[in-house]
């Protein structure tokens, strides 16, 4: 079991696809099942993946290709079995330190001028997360040496490497390199120092340089004090093109909201005073109790029963127009009905007019206007804040090799 196991492993690496694309025991798979939710599984024959939708049998995801949509055995669901990557691997891995995000190790990577064929330091390891995606970059000559001084953490980023098909890629030391340096020297083509005080690495790193060839540094603080303290540093060795960057992430909201002409604003308010004018009025007799508030009662009853309407009470030459203009504005109000307290007398006088006012208002034809559409962006209310400042420059060579002419020239004689 142990040797399908490591054969599979063997076919599996972070820095690479596989050929066949097809999950076998023993590989890692990323299991998506939303943008917030996902999670890395290793295959075996006979265990299971437990989630909200199910249980899903690892011995159904043998054979199956990377990217497949499972569904689960109860139909309530379904999730991606999703081939692991340094960016993948970035939103899964087990959180031993603060980490770089896609972000910044994008920015970082194409400011060093990362290629294959190169070697690099960073310090320090943490989590792995940039680690992974500079194997990825640096692969299949290139080579990562990188450091990390607590124990622990290096024992972890050192299994999890082997795990990942990427040992044979990296060199992990335990060492505290703003006492100790990196014991390097003319090895080099970009250092990344991700520490809490990265000025007291930058001589040992400037001797870590191909001194034949222009490199790269970069360094990532959090705090404005530490870019001070190092860009002295950088100063002081000879470091040139020092440039300070701040990344941030903003995301924007998309929406569709309708889009109104003057001209369809006008029908549209046209269209509203025609349904405030339907509005059909509730008419109540003189004596009548209408139970609007408990307020409105009481005040009522201490008029000695005389029940008078606060909100409209017209005389008999006012009735039509009052049922044609209603009081209130709000269409709500409107659709609900408004309340007249009229006389006795002028009952079915009115309960008439209205009616016949209702027929002829209903028998218009009702214009629905629809606008068009149009899609904006919003910002969120939150933004996501500050994480770290990243500063970089230039190591210029110390040796200067002779050029093409002067090779020549040199050759003939």
């Amino acid at each position: 079991m142990s040797e399908t196991s490591n054969t599979s492993l063997e076919k599996q690496s972070f820095a690479r696809y596989k050929s066949n694309n097809t999950i076998e025991d023993g590989d890692l798979v990323v299991v998506y099942l939303s943008r917030e939710n996902l999670s890395i599984i290793r295959v075996k024959e006979g265990e299971y993946f437990n989630c909200k939708f199910g249980s899903y049998k690892h011995t159904d995801m043998i054979g199956l290709q990377y990217g497949t949509k499972l569904g689960s055995n109860t139909g309530r669901g379904f999730l991606y079995l999703l081939y692991p990557t340094p960016e993948l691997w970035t939103l899964v891995l087990p959180h031993r330190t603060q980490i770089l995000y896609i972000a910044d190790i994008s920015f970082v990577m194409n400011f060093l001028n990362l290629k294959p064929g190169m070697s690099m330091i960073e310090s320090g390891t943490g989590s792995g997360s940039f680690s992974h995606s500079i194997v990825r970059t640096l692969a299949p000559t290139g080579h990562l040496y990188t450091f990390e001084y607590h124990q622990e953490r290096v024992n972890a980023a050192k299994k999890e490497f082997e795990d990942h098909g990427l040992s044979d890629m990296v060199t992990l030391q335990c060492r505290d390199v703003c006492k100790d340096g990196f014991d390097m020297e003319n090895k080099v083509d970009a250092v990344f120092l991700d520490l809490p005080a990265p000025w007291e690495a930058v001589a040992s790193a400037k001797k870590a340089f191909k001194q034949d060839k222009i490199g790269k540094i970069c360094t990532f603080s959090p705090c404005i004090e530490q870019i001070s303290r190092t860009v002295t540093a950088l100063n002081e060795q000879g470091f040139v093109d020092i440039q300070m960057y701040e990344c941030l992430i903003r995301f924007n909201e998309i929406r569709v909201i309708p889009m109104w002409t003057i001209e369809e604003a006008m029908e549209r308010q046209r269209a509203v005073e025609k349904k405030r004018k339907r509005a059909t009025p509730r008419v109540l007799r003189e004596g009548q109790d209408d139970t609007t508030t408990s307020g409105q009662k009481g005040e009522e009853e201490n008029e000695g029963g005389n029940h008078k309407s606060k909100s409209a009470k017209v005389e008999d030459s006012d009735v039509s127009s009052a049922v044609a203009t209603p009081t209130s504005t709000s269409e709500s109000e409107m659709e609900e009905g408004a309340s007249i307290v009229l006389p006795s007398s002028s009952t079915s006088a009115s309960t008439s007019t209205a009616a016949s006012e209702l027929q002829r208002e209903e028998a218009e034809p009702r214009e629905r206007i629809e606008p068009k559409n149009i899609t904006v962006t919003k910002l969120p209310v939150e933004q996501r804040g500050h994480t770290s400042y990243l500063m970089f420059a230039t190591f210029t060579p110390s040796v200067q090799l002779p050029n093409l002419t002067e090779k020549n020239a040199a050759e003939k004689k």
